[in-house]
């Protein structure tokens, strides 16, 4: 008889069989104890393992606890009586069906797992493994604090609880699984974060015109994770009112720009983080004004333009015609500074509005006008406009011909 690795007793039929069918009768089972063993076995310390008789040479026996030691026994059964028993000779182990030991870990904890400070972490890491696994936890290599997390074990996953998290909960978890021989590790990396403390320092390197060139240094507390950016800030003297100039800035310098002038400024920054803003920030011990230039006003001495020069006819006097009776204007236009004077001649001779109402004299604007008024035969000849100022004169001419009517040449005629 011998125990098979599935867990089944099989044995060899009887080595003398008789004429009678066979048929196994029993197979008896004694519990072997280690708190109490005595020998030799008793038969009142055997119990029957099968109710019914069975003709198979295998046998599997259920129900029995894990950890016990079983001595067991096969019987041979015919009509003609009980045959000697078949023991094994040692104890057999009940034991469960092993299966190796698995930290089956989420997939967000196989990244960093973050955390603000005062939240809960509640972290549900499955497992399996036959048997039950031994499940243990260790942080940074210590074991566990059990004032700061707990853990919570059932047969199937191990929980993480930490109710509220600190900076010091910070660091690397690992959960180990062992059966027997064999076990299997998880790490999970924790960090705790929080609002980052305000620059270290701040000051105010140069004024110039409307610029002021800042300078601040890095905070000593980042808040257990890296700084994002920086928020600066300005506040005029007068109103004291802060207002954004620069968000989310990365550098640890700047030039603010386009600041009036005459105003005093004071600046301040705030560090921030993946949890935002400080809530403290670094101020200018200084202030920067903004300086008003005193500028020296020297006036370009003003040369008053010559605007003199002598006359000047832009439009000149031209030829024409007339008829008898019917008044004609001649018209030309000069220029000239000091303003000149205008004088009209006929034939050389000067003409006068007092002297000959015939004439009409006009200067206005530069434009020059000698009316004749009904004109006759002897008002024809060679008129000139003569402009004279204190830098010289000139002159222009014309002639004028005076037509008689042609019904005075057709009565004549006749």
């Amino acid at each position: 008889m011998f125990l098979g690795p599935d867990g089944k007793i099989s044995h060899a039929n009887p080595f003398h069989p008789s004429t009678s069918p066979l048929e196994i009768l029993f197979i008896e089972i004694f519990l072997y104890c280690t708190k109490f063993v005595h020998f030799p076995v008793t038969a009142e310390d055997w119990k029957v393992a099968n109710e019914d008789l069975t003709v198979s040479c295998r046998y599997v026996i259920k129900n029995q606890t894990t950890g016990d030691r079983l001595l067991i026994r096969v019987v041979a059964v015919n009509p003609g009586g009980r045959s000697p028993p078949a023991t094994i000779a040692d104890p057999v182990l009940v034991k469960e069906v092993g299966a190796r030991p698995k930290v089956r870990l989420p997939r967000f904890l196989r990244q960093r797992y973050v955390k603000k400070v005062g939240e809960k972490i509640n972290l549900v890491i499955p497992y399996s493994g036959k048997p039950k696994p031994v499940v243990s936890w260790l942080k940074d290599g210590q074991p566990l604090d059990s004032k700061r997390a707990n853990i919570r074990t059932s047969d199937r996953d191990s929980i993480l609880f930490i109710r509220q998290a600190e900076r010091g909960d910070s660091g690397s978890y690992e959960m180990c699984v062992k059966v027997d021989d064999f076990e299997d590790k998880a790490a999970i990396i924790i960090q705790i974060i929080e609002l980052p403390g305000p620059p270290a320092s701040i000051k105010i390197v140069d004024v110039w015109g409307f610029n002021v060139a800042l300078e601040w240094t890095v905070p000593k507390d980042n808040g257990n994770t890296e700084i994002t950016g920086y928020t600066v800030q300005k506040a005029d003297k007068k109103t004291g009112d802060w207002f954004n100039i620069l968000e989310h800035y990365t550098r640890l310098n700047a030039t603010i720009s386009d600041l009036i002038m005459g105003n005093t400024y004071t600046f301040r920054i705030f560090a921030e983080n993946k949890c935002g803003l400080s809530e403290e920030c670094a101020v200018t011990k200084g202030e920067a004004t903004i300086v008003k230039e005193v500028i020296d006003y020297k006036p370009t001495p003003f040369v008053e333009h010559d605007f003199t020069e002598a006359p000047k006819f832009t439009t000149v006097l031209n030829d024409r015609s007339t008829t008898v009776g019917y008044s004609t204007k001649l018209l030309c236009s000069v220029r000239g500074c000091p303003k000149p004077k205008i004088m009209w001649m006929k034939n050389k001779m000067i003409l006068n509005n007092m002297d000959n109402p015939k004439y009409r004299m006009i200067s206005t604007g530069g434009i020059c006008t000698l009316e004749i008024r009904k004109p006759g035969p002897y008002d024809g000849g060679e008129y000139v406009c003569r402009a004279e100022n204190t830098l010289g004169k000139v002159d222009t001419g014309c002639k004028l011909e005076v037509k008689k009517p042609l019904h005075a040449d057709t009565d004549k005629d006749e």
